[in-house]
Order: C-alpha cells, then sequence, then structure tokens
C-alpha cells in the first residue's frame, strides 16, 4: 500500500509538478524560508510575483533585518496577513544577531524564530537541508486524507502523523514534499476540498468589511499620509473613528506602527 501510494503521487509529480517555482530552485534556507512564510494561507499564484521583488530587493536576512519597515510593508502590501512581514523582519533580526546571519538547521532554533511554527520549520529542513523532517500543511494534510480517511470526518492531525512518517521517503524528503504539495493542490481543483475533513480545519472568515481589512486599510493609509491623526484616517474611507482608534491601537501594539501625540506613523 505504501510503495502504490508513493509510487502514485510521484507518477503525478512527474506529469504535472511546479518544477519552475523559484523557490524550489534553491537550497538557500533564508529563500526558503521567505517563502514557506509567504505561502502560509495563500495560493502559489498569489505568491508569485511577491516572492520575486522580496528576495530582489531583501535577498539575504542581513538585507532584509537592515531595511526600514515601511520598504518592507510596501513591498509586501497585497499580500495579505502583514503580521508575517513583521514576523520575517523580527525572524531576520534573531538570525543576524543570534545566529550570526545564517538560518539555523536545528528545529528548536527554528521554532524559536518570530512567527515560525511547526511546519514552517519543517519545510525549512526538508527543503533546504534534506532533513527527513515532518511537514503537515494544508496541501499535505489534503493528500492523507483523500488515500487513507476517504469516508472519515473529523480527522486529527495525530492521526495523519503516523502515516506521514511511514511514508515519508527518507532519502530525499525535498522531492518528496514537492510532490505530495502538488498531488494536493491538484485534489482541491478537482475534488470538494478533502482538507474539510480535518478535525483542525477552519473556514476562513471573509475579508470584504473585516477587522482585518480595516487594519490593512488603516496601515496602507498611513503608509501614504504619515501624520495623520485617528480621525482623518477614518474620515479618509468613512469609517466609525472608535473602531478605526481601536485597530489603530493595535498596530500600535504590534510594532507595526508609532504614534506620537495622537498622530501615526510607520515605526
Amino acid at each position: 500500500m505504501i510503495a502504490a501510494f508513493r509510487e502514485r503521487v510521484y507518477a503525478h509529480y512527474r506529469e504535472h509538478g511546479r518544477h519552475d517555482l523559484r523557490w524550489r530552485q534553491t537550497s538557500d534556507p533564508y529563500a526558503i524560508l521567505v517563502s514557506e512564510v509567504m505561502l502560509q494561507q495563500t495560493q502559489v499564484a498569489r505568491v508569485v510575483p511577491y516572492y520575486e521583488e522580496w528576495m530582489d530587493r531583501f535577498p539575504t536576512p542581513d538585507a532584509l533585518a537592515a531595511a526600514p519597515l515601511e520598504a518592507v510593508l510596501r513591498t509586501w502590501q497585497g499580500l495579505g496577513y502583514n503580521r508575517r512581514a513583521v514576523a520575517l523582519v523580527r525572524a531576520a533580526d534573531d538570525i543576524v544577531s543570534v545566529h550570526g546571519g545564517a538560518v539555523p538547521r536545528d528545529r528548536d532554533a527554528l521554532l524559536a524564530l518570530p512567527g515560525v511554527g511547526p511546519a514552517t520549520a519543517a519545510g525549512v529542513r526538508a527543503f533546504a537541508f534534506g532533513e527527513p523532517d515532518l511537514y503537515l500543511e494544508t496541501n499535505v494534510r489534503t493528500v492523507l486524507l483523500h488515500e487513507f480517511f476517504a469516508d472519515a470526518e473529523g480527522v486529527p492531525d495525530t492521526a495523519l502523523l503516523p502515516l506521514l512518517e511511514q511514508t515519508l521517503d527518507r532519502d530525499d524528503p525535498r522531492t518528496w514534499y514537492w510532490a505530495l504539495l502538488d498531488y494536493g493542490a491538484h485534489l482541491k481543483r478537482t475534488l470538494p476540498n478533502p482538507s474539510r475533513r480535518s478535525r483542525h480545519h477552519a473556514r476562513q472568515a471573509p475579508f470584504e468589511g473585516s477587522h482585518r481589512q480595516l487594519r490593512a486599510r488603516l496601515l496602507r493609509a498611513v503608509m501614504e499620509l504619515p501624520g495623520s491623526t485617528a480621525d482623518e484616517l477614518a474620515a479618509g474611507f468613512d469609517e466609525d473613528v472608535a473602531r478605526a482608534g481601536d485597530a489603530l491601537a493595535e498596530l500600535v501594539e504590534e510594532g507595526f506602527l508609532a504614534e506620537e501625540r495622537g498622530r501615526y506613523r510607520v515605526r
């Protein structure tokens, strides 16, 4: 069963694999880290142009750590979840100050970096260092659910991890996970998304009209009009001042903005 499963996944990859993705043409751990963070909750097609520009502007941890936050956020604008950009900057700071500018190979050291969780750490270890770590992300989860739990609902990750370990190609985890990712993306396009049968599946709330959209609008407005007040920013897109003020306070607390005498700028 395991051998047949592997051959099915590899056969799909040989014929349909996305071999041209730039982050698949390098083993640079920093480049892999950037791609893994960008790909969180974001489709590959959207990530590609942002990744290209990011790597051209901030090609190393040192370059990113030295960059003004406003330049980083402008490069990220439109990709969504701006916290990821700030986390990458903070991770670059740690990579430079703690690890001498080299992304660590050790799992615990990776997990200690801001914004790096188990899947991101495993992705860096597998794709950059060839380590046979357990990389369980949404497309990989989709494959395991489809192939081994076709009639089950509410499947926990604890049931998937042993299968992930049993099927892992330890001689070439890098290519194996690429193949799983591409097979999972294919399944999502052609079937009702199997990952919905995961106990950990969460439907993303609509962006339009959300608090997340308000935060993104405010951040963009401050970049365009530094020194604006909450009243001025709220009036710019007919928003309730109190709601805008709460969102601005969050952005200050999280390190996106600085506030002085009621006026805001990018930190």
